[in-house]
């Protein structure tokens, strides 16, 4: 089990994220569409959840519990499976029906050894995430990029698109 911290800083300008990564000696790591089916706890808990994601080859089942909503601490359970849709017939047959199916792009860097994503949801502007294994990390790089943390948030990606008076909750399918 690990525990991570993670902010989000909306509304990004894609060239100048771009930009400033690159002054600052990034490290591009990869681009990838990722696919993910999600399931809630029974009885529902909006703070607890399970994904099952795929990017590349790579599939994770991962069991997600958001602790504190300052600078999200989450605690991630997660391991590998074998293949996505497999996985997700054996999660139907425990019970688990996938409440909705979501697609997203998703560009990595590290910078220090920070990870730093840009995330690119349909319909929603792009986003960056910025997450490592300790707070003060975190706001070290959000400074680097010439942000402050008062100019981050810590809302889930639910949060995020009711910003935008999107209600993912109704979105079963959300494709680009």
């Amino acid at each position: 089990m690990k525990t991570e911290y993670e902010v989000k800083i909306l509304d990004i300008n894609l060239d100048e994220i771009k930009n400033k990564l690159h002054k600052l000696w990034a490290r591009f790591l990869w681009e990838n569409m990722q696919k993910r089916y999600v399931y809630d706890f029974n009885p529902v808990n909006p703070n607890k959840w399970v994904r099952l994601r795929q990017k590349w080859e790579k599939v994770e089942l991962t069991i997600k519990e958001i602790l504190n909503d300052s600078i999200t601490w989450t605690k991630e359970i997660e391991t590998s499976v074998g293949d996505f849709e497999t996985t997700n017939l054996i999660l139907e047959e425990l019970w688990y029906k996938a409440k909705a199916y979501q697609e997203n792009k998703r560009i990595s860097y590290k910078l220090d050894w920070v990870e730093i994503e840009l995330d690119f949801w349909p319909q929603i502007p792009v986003y960056m995430e910025i997450e490592w294994k300790n707070e003060k990390e975190v706001e070290k790089i959000v400074n680097k990029l010439w942000y402050k943390m008062s100019d981050t948030t810590s809302i889930n990606t639910t949060k995020v698109y009711k910003k935008y008076w999107i209600d993912l909750a109704k979105i079963k399918d959300l494709k680009f």
